[in-house]
């Protein structure tokens, strides 16, 4: 584990942001806000793309439940950060690959659903929106981006039903688009995001990528900005 629970570095043009905070990945305050200011770093050092990845066996395990016992207020605000991130990561005018290598649950799994491309680890891993098994309602803005981004087919399952995801499976839902051995998403997500960074025309994959989620984009920032709480 790093000192930090977020560690950034630039590898040529690529932001790599890494998530390791020795155990779950859970997202609390700090967790949230290291992130943005990672983001906040790849925006002033001009990256080309963002490779946001997890420790060895989690992505993330969705948002801090020592927080999320704490209240109401406490869970709007930590919600609120939350959904404030998953908009970000939806609107980065750069490709936005994530290299899911471990379990990704609850707002792990919205993160898988806003960012550009997924890459998850191969093995024993679950992704998915598990909040209605844990006596939670989905908020909006998660049901945005899984409408969005999900398979018709699984939209129900995954969003209602709470049904959660092996890899594989979760390529055939939407929270994926490959898998790779356990092992070497990290490794693959900063490899295509590199790829994607010197392929793409920076300023037409930003305006055409605004384009194809502007839909998408206006009802999540509704549902983000009409967030009051669960």
């Amino acid at each position: 584990m790093a000192e930090e629970p977020v560690e950034y570095s630039l590898e040529g043009t690529v932001a790599v942001i890494r998530l390791d905070d020795g155990k779950a990945n859970a997202l609390s305050h700090a967790m949230l806000d290291a992130i943005h200011a990672a983001f906040d770093r790849a925006q002033e050092d001009s990256a080309g793309a963002v490779a946001l990845v997890g420790r060895p066996g989690r992505f993330s395990a969705g948002f801090d439940l020592s927080v999320m016992s704490q209240g109401r207020e406490a869970v709007t605000g930590l919600v609120g950060k939350g959904a404030g991130l998953a908009l970000r990561i939806f609107e980065w005018p750069t490709p936005v690959v994530l290299g899911v290598t471990g379990h990704a649950l609850a707002m792990g799994a919205v993160l898988c659903l806003s960012a550009d491309e997924r890459i998850g680890s191969e093995g024993a891993y679950k992704v998915g929106l598990n909040e209605v098994a844990i006596k939670m309602v989905l908020p909006d803005f998660a049901l945005v981006l899984a409408a969005d981004r999900l398979s018709r087919r699984h939209l129900s399952r995954a969003t209602a039903g709470a049904e959660i995801y092996d890899p594989l499976g979760a390529v055939d839902a939407g929270y994926l688009d490959r898998v790779v051995p356990d092992g070497e998403a990290d490794g693959a997500a900063r490899a295509r995001a590199a790829e994607l960074a010197e392929i793409l025309h920076g300023p037409s994959h930003a305006r055409t990528k605004q384009a194809v989620r502007q839909q998408a984009a206006e009802r999540l920032r509704a549902a983000v900005e009409g967030f009051a709480g669960l």
